[in-house]
C-alpha cells in the first residue's frame, strides 16, 4: 500500500486581513487579499502533495472559474486528480474568510453546494491507482457516500476522519474510522451543547471511543490537543500547542490533519504522529492565508522536535 486518498469538500477562498472586525452598515478598505483553493480535504491533500507524497484527491467542483482553478492548483502542489470531478452547470463553493489581525480568528462565509459526489464504483478507486491501494483515506465529512465507498473498496487501509462539525458525514464516518480526530465544535456537539473547554473533553474523547474509534483526539487551539488510545486502554493524555504568535488561523485544522496523514505514513505513532500535526499546524498560524500558510516539511521536522522536548519537560 503506498499514499493517501483524501476525499471531501474542495472550494475556492477568498480572504480579507483587517484590524477588529467590520460592523454592520460600514465601508472597509483592505490593503491586499489572498486567494486559493481551500476545503479541509483539498488543503490536507495539499499539504500531502508539496511534501513528496503520492496523494489522490476525490472531491466536486464546478466546471467554472473557480473549479478550474481549485484543479490546477491540486495539481500544482502534486497531487493527483483523477478523482476531481468538475461538473456541469454546478457552481464551486465558495468561502468568504475574514482573519482578524489582532490575534488571528477568522470569520467564514461559505457559499456550500446541495449537490455531493455520488457512491463511487470500487473499479472507479481502483483505476486511481492503477493496481495499488492507498495506505490511508483521510475523510472530512462531506462527501459521505463516496466515502463509505472509499472505505469499502479499500478495507485494509488505515482511516482518518476530521470531524470539524457535527453533520451527517461525520456522525456516520465517526462510527467507521481507525482515527477520530475532532475540532472542539464537534466534541460540544457530540454532548448535547456543553463545552469541551470546561473539562468535557475527556466525555467527548469516551463518546468517540463508544462510536469504535481506536484512536481519538480533539484539538483545543492554543489549548494544544488531548487523546485517547483505546487499543491500549491508556488515560487522556494532552499535547501542548507549538508556542507561536498566530497571525491567522484559517487552514490550520486541515493542516493538522494532513500532517498527522504524513506522520502515520512515515510510520510513527499515534502520540508523535499528533506532536508531527501540532508542530506544522502551529507554524501554519504564524503566516496569513489558508493553503499559502502549508509550511514546509524541514521546517515542520525542526517544530516537531522542539515540541516533543516541551512535552518531555512538562
Amino acid at each position: 500500500m503506498t499514499g493517501a486518498l483524501c476525499v471531501g469538500h474542495a472550494c475556492y477562498d477568498v480572504l480579507f486581513s483587517m484590524d477588529g472586525f467590520p460592523v454592520e452598515n460600514a465601508k472597509y478598505a483592505v490593503a491586499e487579499t489572498r486567494e486559493s483553493s481551500g476545503g479541509p480535504a483539498c488543503n490536507a491533500a495539499s499539504l500531502l502533495g508539496l511534501w513528496g507524497l503520492r496523494c489522490v484527491f476525490a472531491g466536486l467542483v464546478g466546471r467554472d472559474h473557480y473549479g478550474e482553478r481549485v484543479a490546477a492548483e491540486l495539481a500544482a502542489a502534486g497531487v493527483d486528480t483523477a478523482m476531481l470531478e468538475l461538473r456541469d452547470g454546478h457552481p464551486t463553493p465558495l468561502s468568504f474568510i475574514i482573519v482578524n489581525r489582532s490575534g488571528g480568528s477568522r470569520t467564514i462565509i461559505n457559499r456550500k453546494s446541495p449537490e455531493t459526489l455520488p457512491w463511487i464504483p470500487p473499479e472507479a478507486f481502483r483505476d486511481a491507482w492503477t493496481g495499488e491501494s492507498p495506505g490511508i483515506l483521510l475523510f472530512d465529512g462531506h462527501e459521505p457516500e463516496a466515502s463509505l465507498a472509499a472505505l469499502e473498496t479499500f478495507p485494509d487501509a488505515l482511516s482518518v476522519l476530521d470531524a470539524g462539525s457535527l453533520r451527517r458525514g461525520t456522525e456516520i464516518l465517526s462510527r467507521r474510522v481507525d482515527y477520530c480526530i475532532a475540532s472542539e465544535r464537534f466534541a460540544r456537539d457530540l454532548l448535547g451543547g456543553r463545552t469541551a473547554a470546561s473539562g468535557t473533553a475527556e466525555a467527548a474523547l469516551e463518546e468517540m471511543g463508544r462510536r469504535g474509534a481506536r484512536f481519538a483526539a480533539i484539538t483545543l487551539g492554543e489549548r494544544g490537543c488531548i487523546y485517547r488510545n483505546f487499543l491500549s486502554g491508556a488515560c487522556p493524555g494532552r499535547i501542548p500547542a507549538l508556542p507561536v504568535r498566530a497571525v491567522d488561523t484559517t487552514a490550520a485544522g486541515d493542516i493538522f490533519h494532513g500532517a498527522f496523514v504524513f506522520a502515520l505514513m512515515e510510520s510513527l505513532d499515534f502520540v508523535r504522529g499528533l506532536v508531527f500535526a501540532s508542530a506544522a499546524a502551529g507554524l501554519s498560524v504564524e503566516k496569513p492565508g489558508g493553503r499559502e500558510s502549508i509550511p514546509g516539511l524541514a521546517e515542520t521536522r525542526l517544530a516537531a522536535r522542539r515540541l516533543e522536548a516541551l512535552l518531555e519537560d512538562s
